[in-house]
């Protein structure tokens, strides 16, 4: 495994150690992966650039639909966010659970059409933007669209994320009022899969929170995002693992808008911007699932430093694990 100090910021790719380290740690039920994975920058370090070349060139279509597998080869789960844009179909699902061995865990985000209270006033919701979502927490929606066509893939459905925006007082005027909605959507759901629950209102980070996510068995989401405290801050907050399992998001640094980490990280080849205390939480979290011997999964996204693969390279590398 590399031994390269915690903080490096152009580490040599060893990525056949980092396979092994993590099949080690998912051996514990430590599952640790990326959010999403069809990023051309990772040439060279989790992908084979020979394998998708066609007549002697880079075929981005045949990476697009073959990467999955290679990405298998290192990382033992991944975080599917394209679910939450829509309700993918049946054909789709068994594309994509076909795509990939079955070793490989995978999470899904939630659609925003369960997720989202108000839809945001943005050209991709058309004539719907800015208006409430008749289908929000829609339990008998979410079981027939989104459930229902996943059970036949259900043992390698590591974990479901319901990620819920930042809520305006337009929305809910305080943090019982959308518990009392969540409380009910959560009493209905089938028991057949793990779910978790994502927040982007710090304010809603108390006690009352986090007793109606441990009262149904759910996870609070631990989760690196510009308006959310730090990974290190909801760590330390009293009652905060509330399901025999966790799940955290490393997405962004605090204060961070998404555009900007795309603009300034692209391709997503290399650590631009380290985040020592992020990746010392990340490394808490997995000690905290090691030492209580339960489940783990933790998903980096590109945005985090620079390149997801780099920043997991250095949290599980550190520890020597």
């Amino acid at each position: 495994m590399s031994t390269t100090p915690l903080f490096d910021q152009r580490e040599p790719f060893d990525r056949q150690g980092l396979a092994a380290s993590l099949v080690r740690l998912a051996q514990q039920n430590v599952f640790i992966g990326t959010s999403s994975w069809k990023y051309e920058g990772w040439l060279g370090q989790i992908y084979t650039r020979e394998r998708y070349l066609r007549r002697g060139a880079f075929s981005q279509r045949l990476f697009q639909d073959e990467c999955l597998r290679e990405y298998a080869q290192t990382f033992p789960v991944v975080c599917g966010d394209f679910s939450f844009y829509q309700f993918p179909s049946d054909v789709y699902w068994r594309r994509l659970l076909s795509s990939a061995p079955e070793s490989l865990q995978f999470a899904f985000k939630v659609p925003e059409q369960i997720t989202a209270k108000m839809f945001p006033s943005h050209p991709r919701y058309g004539a719907h933007g800015g208006l409430l979502n008749p289908s929000f927490l829609d339990p008998a929606l979410f079981h027939d669209s989104f459930l229902r066509p996943l059970e036949p893939y259900r043992q390698r459905v590591a974990v479901l994320i319901l990620e819920f925006g930042t809520f305006s007082k337009k929305s809910y005027s305080n943090r019982d009022e959308f518990l009392g909605d969540l409380d009910r959507f959560l009493s209905q759901l089938p028991a057949d899969f793990h779910y978790s629950v994502e927040i982007r209102n710090p304010e809603y980070l108390g006690p009352e929170y986090f007793h109606c996510l441990r009262s149904h068995g759910v996870a609070h989401v631990f989760n690196a995002w510009t308006r959310m405290p730090e990974l290190a801050v909801q760590l330390r907050i009293p009652d905060v693992f509330t399901a025999g399992f966790s799940v955290c998001r490393a997405l962004l640094r605090r204060g961070r808008s998404y555009e900007d980490a795309v603009r300034l990280f692209s391709p997503y080849d290399q650590i631009k911007d380290a985040n020592p205390d992020g990746r010392r939480a990340l490394r808490s979290l997995i000690d905290h699932a090691l030492d209580n011997r339960q489940a783990a999964f933790v998903f980096v996204n590109n945005r985090f430093e620079g390149s997801a693969p780099l920043t997991i390279q250095s949290v599980v590398g550190a520890a020597g694990c």
